[in-house]
């Protein structure tokens, strides 16, 4: 089943720490979080521990994220990290406010992955629950049995998602 994710049922909310709200895009309450967080000063990341946490620059540049055991490097955009959830981080911003898209998964139900396509790739996916995300632009998704050409869907242009629900119905199992 691909279900269209209208960007007007995105939620807001506040980070565990309050520092800051991060749009939530789709989510299996308590499992996984996928969203797109602006960061405008830097700080302290919440403790998300026992989950994984994926990250990706989608606008602006010079994020770092500082750790007791170095540098994680988000200063380059569409270049995803991964990282515990209870590693404490420190943010620092380089070059002013940057937006950021997040996946966030309970690491003993799901193992998060986030892949970045460019213009023309294809990936092949298992069973499980998938989403497109396009922060800008324009996407064309398909999937067996289902076609969505350019042309034929709403414009992707402002925060588009699809997600894709495959029999298992949640992300692939760790």
């Amino acid at each position: 089943m691909i279900e269209h994710l209208d960007p007007s049922r995105y939620r807001r909310m506040p980070w565990k720490n309050g520092a800051g709200t991060t749009t939530t895009i789709a989510e299996q309450a308590g499992v996984w979080q996928f969203g797109r967080t602006p960061i405008t000063a830097a700080g302290p990341f919440s403790d998300y521990t026992g989950f994984d946490r994926l990250q990706v620059l989608v606008a602006g540049s010079g994020l770092v994220l500082d750790t007791p055991d170095g540098e994680i490097d988000v200063r380059m955009p569409f270049r995803p990290v991964r990282f515990a959830g209870e590693t404490p981080i420190v943010s620092r911003l380089e070059a002013g406010p940057i937006e950021v898209v997040n996946l966030i998964g309970l690491r003993a139900v799901v193992r998060p992955g986030l892949a970045i396509l460019s213009a023309g790739e294809a990936q092949t996916l298992g069973k499980g629950t998938h989403i497109a995300y396009c922060p800008g632009g324009t996407a064309t998704l398909a999937a067996i049995g289902w076609y969505a050409p350019a042309a034929s869907r709403r414009n992707m242009s402002h925060e588009p998602s699809a997600r894709n629900r495959h029999s298992s119905g949640t992300p692939r199992p760790a």
